[in-house]
């Protein structure tokens, strides 16, 4: 049987880096795609950093592979997220990880991450992470594209970062930017992960 890749991202927008990062891992592997989420009361937590919920992140790469790949919620932090910390030491971050594995049909998996810190947090969960780099292109600075046309009234780069479809898809969710543009940004960022203020403790 083959062996699958698990791709861990925010997503937040979707942008050409993932999407080359994702067209690679197909190329040898069955993908599952799992955008992060945080949910509080049943409820999905959404922040400046993270203006896009689960369904549109999901929608934007479906858009681009449509049923090509998984994509799938277990990447799922329930409030309060203080609880998954320290990781490695909290059996909830040991409950996360089994989750996130539970739907993996292949008998093996690789996973892969850009960041050398979450690198090693994932070869300590034995999800067997892929050596790669950091591409060129990050959703932080597509973010802010996105907030300056918001505030700007002007057209900015952002849609030449981000694969066509997608592109459609954040403009059809244009809301979900407007919300934030002017919005403080309430994350957290506990040993180099980021979490919405809101829910933490």
């Amino acid at each position: 049987m083959a062996t699958a890749a698990l791709y861990l991202a925010h997503l937040n927008p979707m942008t050409k880096a993932h999407e080359s990062i994702i067209s690679m891992l197909k190329r040898d592997h069955p993908v599952y795609v799992f955008p992060v989420r945080f949910l509080k009361d049943g409820s999905e937590v959404s922040t400046r950093s993270f203006p896009f919920s689960y369904e549109q992140r999901k929608e934007m790469v479906e858009s681009v592979f449509g049923d090509s790949v998984k994509v799938l919620p277990d990447y799922t932090f329930h409030a309060p997220y203080a609880k998954y910390m320290p990781p490695l030491l909290s059996s909830k971050s040991w409950k996360l990880r089994n989750q996130i594995v539970a739907h993996v049909k292949e008998d093996s998996f690789v996973s892969y991450t850009g960041d050398k810190a979450e690198r090693l947090m994932l070869r300590m969960y034995r999800l067997k992470p892929l050596k790669a780099g950091r591409l060129e292109i990050s959703a932080t600075s597509v973010k802010e594209m996105l907030y300056r046309e918001v505030l700007e009234g002007r057209q900015e780069g952002w849609r030449e970062m981000v694969p066509g479809p997608a592109a459609k898809v954040i403009e059809k969710h244009w809301g979900s930017v407007e919300r934030f543009a002017n919005a403080e940004d309430a994350t957290t960022r506990v040993m180099g992960m980021k979490f919405p203020k809101e829910g933490y403790h």
